[in-house]
């Protein structure tokens, strides 16, 4: 099995397309593993990728959702073999899904959502990505901050000092930020799917 996900622009309508900017992230190597397709522009302002490993396709999903800009359908099932060269071209379960993923996320209150051939376990990715969304959603750009430091590998003590605060400070705020929550939930997602994959 494979990870689809199809993703469309908010209020593309109303605002200028950012699918350029977006297909340069999202395709950017080396940072990008487990990437089988490139992300394309499908139609619109929609692009489409395929994934092969559970936690790269839980870590796009996360830069998705904070930019709070996207609609996000993630498909999970099989894709007709060999995979052709474009993504646009891809066929099979995992695509429909996506289809069907994304559609739904337009009336969903996170604007993600998850279908896949085992749909209790496409209900329990789209539990964890729900609630991770909902700490997203209220981060600040302070929160931002940190988290993106913790990221990176620094050290409490050394992200007080880049940002001119104390170590307890960095604490409060990574609190605040749902540092620690997120952290879990992206472990737990990718769990959940790779092990749904992998049935």
């Amino acid at each position: 099995m494979v990870f689809v996900l199809t993703v469309d622009q908010r209020g593309s309508r109303s605002m200028t397309d950012l699918v350029p900017e977006l297909l340069n992230t999202l395709n950017r190597r080396p940072r990008r593993t487990g990437l089988l397709r490139k992300f394309e522009r499908t139609a619109g302002d929609e692009v489409q990728g395929v994934l092969s490993e559970a936690r790269a396709t839980i870590d796009v999903i996360v830069e998705l959702l904070r930019s709070d800009t996207w609609y996000v359908g993630l498909g999970i099932g099989d894709v007709a073999q060999p995979l052709p060269r474009s993504t646009r071209a891809g066929s099979g379960d995992a695509f429909v899904h996506a289809r069907e993923a994304v559609n739904r996320a337009k009336s969903s209150p996170h604007h993600v959502n998850v279908v896949g051939t085992d749909a209790r376990v496409a209900e329990q990715v789209e539990t964890v990505l729900w609630l991770m969304a909902s700490v997203l959603r209220r981060r600040s750009e302070r929160g931002w901050a940190v988290a993106d430091l913790l990221a990176e590998g620094l050290t409490r003590r050394e992200i007080g000092v880049k940002l001119g605060i104390s170590q307890s400070a960095v604490t409060q705020r990574a609190q605040a930020a749902g540092v620690a929550e997120e952290q879990r939930g992206r472990v737990l997602a990718a769990q959940l799917l790779g092990a749904g994959a992998a049935a």
